[in-house]
């Protein structure tokens, strides 16, 4: 995996438009303060599109006893 690049606080100001255009192809960029990384800028993930309600119909089963809890579980609870 290839380093981060890195910009002093200077740099990061001047170049601010270039750096999030390189973030947005997905580089990781560090801003330096005299030398030291302060600040990490990285890409967000992409939205995740979701499919409509219901899309997993048939596909799922829950058993009929899901919300029972197994004894040794729930006695370490305190719930029995």
């Amino acid at each position: 995996m290839e380093a981060a690049r890195q910009y002093n606080v200077h740099e990061a100001k001047t170049h601010f438009s270039r750096i999030l255009e390189q973030v947005a192809t997905g580089e990781e960029v560090v801003i330096c303060r005299a030398g030291e990384p302060v600040a990490k800028v990285v890409p967000l993930r992409p939205k995740v599109e979701r499919t409509g309600r219901g899309s997993l119909r048939g596909q799922i089963h829950i058993p009929d006893d899901f919300d029972e809890l197994p004894d040794d579980i729930a006695d370490a609870f305190g719930m029995r």
